[in-house]
């Protein structure tokens, strides 16, 4: 194929995690290497919305070593968004934008990073602007700790974040057995649709200081059996941890939260999610008469740097090299995958995933790596996870504190 000349931009969208801004890293510092066929390199502020918006920066004007610290920066320098873009058949105001824009500053490479929805609108505006006519080489690069990306054996962001769920859940396992009384321990993981986040907190009940039940969105959650459970459990030993995702539903398909009231949705319209916890504890305490806490992990889980993974940064990175070297090739309308090569020793490499295959199509945890119960894992996913979060991401520190990276996003310029 040949040669293509033009400046590139690059955009965060979705929920941020602690290794998106290595992927941006990865992005930036391997653009600005090919100065002859990219001769400016930007970064979208808010995503989508700031190249509608023409909010985007020079990230030439930036400091080499602050580039390098984003590897290890968490949530999302640029800024992040969720903005869903209509279908062009229907309403293609905001794609003849985005082509002026593009045109306006010569705009030749777009890389979009993301999970499922961002992923489907890269599909979207790669589509439009082949049809436009327009030369532009679009590729998604991979982001999200829910791990539900198709395509991909785990998505960068997820292995870090499974890290701090199976840690912080033996710190809880060993905090809940400090008196002599009896206690329930909730804990609410992140995902909506798929387990892998929950499922993270098996990896704490294989070094023996973890839950004791699992309850995943894969399967129907039954709040009556839930109580046989706990109270099975409770009889036995005095002390019960729960994990729990909080997108399990009823077999009537109802969100946990949505037992006792209204829940909101984003733009994007799916159900907002969050208060699993504090539902599944307040109905424990009622049914049960005993102590029950319930803990949110919130956004501690997709913001811990401190507990990175050392894969998951250098994955994250070269994803974002990776996805400029194939556009340089000539490549468009692919993201990013990560292919297992081995997990013993633990090796992967990148593989071209097709857009179109990847938008809006969700990755669950397999049915045959939960239990007949469906209330824990099996080893089958300790087996996956595992070499995920063996080594340890080093941060660099200042005064015992994370130097975490200080852009000054230079206002770009035509």
């Amino acid at each position: 194929m040949s040669q293509l000349i033009g400046n590139a931009i690059f955009g965060q969208s979705g929920g941020p995690t602690s290794v998106i801004n290595a992927s941006a890293a990865g992005v930036f510092i391997e653009a600005l290497k090919h100065s002859d066929c990219i001769p400016k390199v930007f970064g979208a502020a808010h995503g989508i919305k700031g190249i509608l918006e023409e909010t985007f920066y020079d990230m030439g004007q930036e400091d080499p070593h602050e580039l390098e610290l984003m590897k290890t920066t968490p949530s999302s320098a640029l800024g992040s968004v969720r903005y869903k873009l209509a279908d062009a058949s229907a309403d293609d105001t905001d794609y003849k934008r985005l082509l002026e824009v593009f045109k306006k500053y010569n705009i030749r490479y777009f890389f979009y990073n993301g999970g499922n929805d961002s992923m489907d609108t890269c599909n979207k505006i790669s589509k439009f602007m082949q049809k436009s006519g327009y030369e532009c080489r679009v590729m998604g690069v991979p982001k999200t700790i829910d791990n539900d990306l198709y395509g991909t054996d785990h998505c960068p962001g997820f292995s870090s974040a499974a890290k701090y769920l199976a840690t912080s859940t033996m710190e809880v396992y060993l905090d809940a057995r400090v008196y002599d009384t009896g206690m329930i321990t909730v804990l609410e993981c992140m995902g909506r649709n798929a387990g892998w986040l929950t499922a993270a907190t098996a990896l704490a009940a294989y070094k023996g200081q973890g839950p004791d039940l699992i309850y995943l969105p894969e399967v129907p959650f039954d709040l009556d059996k839930m109580v046989e459970d706990v109270k099975r459990i409770y009889a036995q030993t005095g002390k019960v941890i729960i994990a729990v995702s909080e997108g399990v539903k009823t077999k009537e398909g109802k969100y946990i939260p949505e037992l006792v009231g209204e829940v909101a949705t984003d733009a994007f319209g799916h159900k907002q999610m969050g208060g699993t916890a504090s539902v599944l504890a307040n109905y424990l305490k009622e049914k049960t008469g005993s102590k029950v806490r319930g803990i949110e992990f919130s956004l501690l889980q997709r913001c811990a740097a401190h507990l990175g993974s050392k894969s998951d940064v250098e994955e994250a990175y070269g994803s974002g090299a990776e996805a400029v070297k194939k556009a340089l090739d000539g490549c468009t309308d692919y993201m990013i995958g990560i292919k297992r090569v081995s997990s013993q020793p633990y090796q992967t490499e990148y593989v071209l995933v097709p857009l179109s295959d990847v938008a809006n199509t969700e990755k669950t945890v397999p049915r045959e790596w939960i239990n007949e119960e469906g209330n824990f894992v099996n080893d089958k996913f300790i087996e996956y996870a595992l070499p995920l979060i063996a080594e340890d991401s080093v941060l660099p520190k200042e005064d015992g504190l994370p130097r975490f990276c200080h852009l000054k996003k230079v206002q770009a310029t035509v």
